[in-house]
């Protein structure tokens, strides 16, 4: 047997593996300066640092510059080994790995500005997301062609994941990022209201699903066994853990909206999916975990080993909570809480940010030829990074609880005994400070590492090109040999790409297509209109500011949420929301009947200094929004792209758009200078009360609701 001559292609996964401790400083540095923002509001500096421009900062940066990069490292370090086989093109690597930087630069340069789609975890504008759609076919052909060129017939269950991974990657971000530009920073999603909340979390799940999990379990697959020198557990579990994952996965989104607008069928199925996926995310946990049979003194002794053991039994514990959190009973306490916030980020800073560090602690002195440069300062990180995610998520947990009783407690007379919601948000702000201790303690133990393997770096030397030898595939062999029957789809990547295609589009067609098709799903109501112009624009400024970061706008058919914020929303309400703004986490209150609340000068002096109104409140001030002038040069657009999506202004109302959002905005003005407040009406305060206004005035209760 002739063996060929061939090299590994180091020098890539070493551009991934420093992205990955760069962007995960920044990402990790981002992330504290929000938490600290929540109990000490003044670290809110100016309008390009508030919390609800920054958090989709640091969420981006988390999912797509530190996870992402950390993936693409262990992605093209395992594969290569893993199919005996260079990466398909030097050239289509390195188009991926500055694409992808570039992509985040982007980020950090848009969010901040305001520049948003106002989706969660999809707020890049369109540019960009195209942007992200070449560059991940630009993987997908550099991936695929490496495995049409392997010198292993047999797919690691680790490719498997990989395949999945990249497949249906590509099906989210395509579907959840069709938009409708008006100019190259501002688009509206092409969904409304109800359909863009369905889709929005269909790719918001899978996106947690096909980016944070099913790659990192490809990941675990390869790296945990690599570490403790032996086979992965059980073959046959493997099997069964990949495809009940990405079959049942997909179906599971509508669970972030239960007892919200969505059709009741629709989050039936997400309930039932998400109980059921308990068990392949236990199977793959117990398939790591068994691993690991015999070989306990090498955690003892081995830092990676200890990071790969918390990173999958954080992987169990948060896919344990995800399906609990699903039942409806259950998610009634925790949604909109602070302990949706700790479920994320056992997920995240367990289980992808501890078994990206092993990934590095092993990768890193290989590919340098070199042994680790300190055990002691890993085993610091490891255990001051487990104390920063205890320091995170507990005070996170009891901060959930505080919440929900409070809101939901009665008096024996029958009337809600916190009445004020900043009494709730007072109450847990000594669990928000302990919260960003636990976020300093993992940061610190991120630098710690960083500066680790900056130094086992310098004392060895990059092998850029590792050479390696392996015998040509043959290109005929026996379709049936006797072996598992599973080996067929295993020597087949093109038919385990469409199988896998297949698996992961069955639930979501049966997902949303009937939402889209079947007009019963979203009734229509006779009272609700379109926004005007003004209004318009005020929306557009409030999705600029991320303020569904910590407001929401669906309240819930529960007796202490109507008694709290008004008449429980309708899904007719939503049908002009080009996105929706349902959110997904109250630190304020809910504002869906906001509108008529408050006169016109209590928004516009809380919005200049909210704790002036509201004693003890953390919401950023928005002072900028009085000296700031409203670009009314959009609005003709803007009213042209949504008689496009179907919103139904007058034809030719484009034209004179301007004049009647001038005639409102004067009216406004006039209202407030006779409170004694003098403010141009061409200032974008105006505009915003204006939309905080008509929230949820469209209806006054059922009897003045006429679905059909």
């Amino acid at each position: 047997m002739t063996l060929e001559q061939f090299s590994y292609d180091n020098k890539i996964v070493r551009n991934f593996a420093v992205a990955t401790m760069v962007w995960g400083i920044v990402a990790m540095l981002v992330g504290l300066l929000i938490a600290l923002q929540l109990p000490f509001p003044g670290l809110n500096f100016d309008a390009h640092t508030t919390f609800g421009r920054l958090r989709p900062l640091h969420t981006n940066a988390v999912i797509f510059a530190f996870v992402g990069n950390g993936m693409f490292m262990g992605v093209y370090y395992s594969l290569q080994r893993l199919m005996k086989a260079r990466m398909f093109s030097d050239v289509l690597s390195k188009i991926h790995f500055w694409g992808w930087q570039l992509i985040i630069v982007s980020a950090a340069l848009t969010l901040p500005f305001g520049i948003t789609a106002g989706k969660e975890y999809a707020e890049l504008e369109w540019p960009i997301d195209i942007a992200i759609a070449l560059i991940w076919v630009v993987f997908g052909i550099n991936m695929f062609g490496t495995i049409i060129k392997r010198r292993e017939r047999h797919l690691y269950v680790a490719v498997w994941f990989y395949i999945a991974t990249v497949v249906t990657v590509a099906v989210l971000h395509i579907v959840n990022s069709i938009e409708l530009p008006i100019s190259l920073t501002k688009s509206y999603s092409v969904y409304a209201g109800v359909q863009d909340a369905l889709v929005q979390w269909w790719y918001g799940h899978n996106a947690v699903a096909f980016f944070l999990t099913t790659p990192f379990l490809g990941l675990m697959y390869y790296f945990l066994p690599k570490a403790v020198n032996r086979p992965v557990y059980s073959y046959r579990l493997s099997i069964i853990h990949f495809w009940a994952l990405i079959f049942l996965y997909i179906w599971a989104g509508p669970h972030h909206l239960l007892y919200t607008a969505l059709p009741d069928w629709a989050q039936s199925l997400g309930v039932v999916f998400s109980v059921m996926l308990i068990a392949p995310s236990w199977g793959g946990m117990i398939n790591g975990l068994l691993t690991l049979r015999g070989a306990w003194d090498k955690v003892r002794d081995n830092v990676e080993l200890k990071f790969f053991v918390v990173a999958v039994t954080a992987y169990g514990m948060a896919t344990f909570e995800g399906p609990l959190l699903s039942l409806k009973s259950v998610n009634a306490v925790a949604h909109f809480t602070d302990w949706i916030v700790g479920h994320v980020h056992i997920g995240g800073m367990g289980w992808n940010g501890f078994l990206t560090f092993g990934i590095l602690y092993w990768l890193i002195p290989r590919i340098y030829n070199t042994s680790l440069f300190s055990k002691k300062l890993a085993g610091f990180h490891f255990w001051i990074g487990t104390l920063g995610i205890m320091f995170y998520a507990i005070p996170m947990y009891f901060a959930g609880f505080t919440q929900h009783f409070m809101w939901k407690e009665f008096t024996e007379d029958g009337v809600l005994r916190y009445p004020n919601f900043l009494e709730t948000v007072v109450q847990i702000v000594p669990m928000y400070k302990l919260r960003a201790l636990g976020g300093f303690l993992y940061l610190t133990g991120a630098l710690v590492m960083v500066y680790n393997l900056v130094k086992t770096a310098y004392s060895g030397k990059l092998i850029a090109n590792e050479a390696a030898e392996a015998a040509a595939l043959e290109k005929v062999y026996v379709a049936h040999d006797g072996s598992h029957w599973h080996r067929w789809i295993e020597r087949k990547p093109v038919q385990l790409l469409i199988a896998s295609l297949v698996v992961i589009l069955i639930g979501g067609m049966v997902e949303l297509i009937p939402t889209f098709m079947v007009k019963s799903n979203v009734p229509t109501i006779a009272s609700v209109h379109p926004y005007t112009p003004l209004e318009l624009q005020g929306r557009d400024i409030y999705v600029r500011e991320g303020c569904y970061t910590c407001h929401s706008q669906m309240i819930r058919p529960f007796r202490f949420e109507t008694e709290r914020y008004g008449e429980y929303s309708k899904p007719g309400e939503f049908v002009y929301d080009h996105p929706f703004q349902w959110g997904s986490k109250r630190t304020g209150p809910d504002l869906h009947r906001e509108g008529g609340r408050y006169p016109n000068s209590w928004h516009y002096n809380h919005m200049e200094d909210p704790r002036t109104m509201s004693p003890g409140s953390i919401m950023p001030p928005y002072a900028f929004m009085i000296e700031d002038d409203l670009d009314t040069t959009t609005t003709a657009a803007k009213i042209r792209a949504m008689q496009t999506l179907g919103v139904p202004y007058p034809e030719g109302y484009d034209a004179k758009a301007n004049a009647d959002l001038m005639k409102q905005a004067d009216a406004i003005s006039a209202n407030l200078l006779k409170d004694g407040i003098k403010v141009m009406s061409n200032k974008e305060i105006v505009a915003i009360i204006a939309y905080l206004q008509r929230m949820g005035t469209d209806i006054k209760g059922e009897k003045n609701v006429e679905q059909k």
